[in-house]
């Protein structure tokens, strides 16, 4: 059996969100959700930068700048949304964000509906067969 990219951290990564998810459930904005997790992983001990301006590139050159949420561990993106429901666009962006990126992993989290939504993205395959 494979295993599984960066299991330990995706399993801390998705605690601090069910933690943060259980105090507020949809409450708050994006705001006071971002600050409560930052503190979620400084308690389990994750590394993470808020905000990191990420280049993106096309054939060798960048042509803009991708600023996610988090960066955890230097690996991880972490996209955080307050909607009533994840649609496809923001799956399909999310995937595009993540694509234009140099990371392997990403969770898209939106704490906006009923009951946690967590997307977990690997781009990693597809970046080999093809030049960003």
């Amino acid at each position: 059996m494979e295993k599984l990219l960066y299991e330990k951290e995706s399993y801390q990564i998705r605690g601090a969100c069910f933690d943060v998810w259980n105090a507020f459930g949809s409450a708050f904005k994006e705001s006071v959700i971002e600050k409560s997790l930052a503190k979620e992983f400084k308690e389990r001990g994750l590394s993470f930068e808020r905000q990191k301006r990420l280049n993106v590139f096309y054939k060798n050159e960048k042509v803009g700048v991708y600023v996610p949420d988090f960066v955890v561990e230097n690996k991880i993106i972490l996209e955080i949304k307050v909607k009533p429901i994840l649609v496809q666009e923001d799956k399909r962006q999310f995937w595009y964000y993540l694509r234009g990126s140099q990371y392997r992993l990403g969770f898209l989290v939106n704490f906006g509906s009923k009951k946690l939504e967590i997307v977990r993205r690997i781009y990693d395959i597809a970046r080999n067969k093809q030049k960003i």
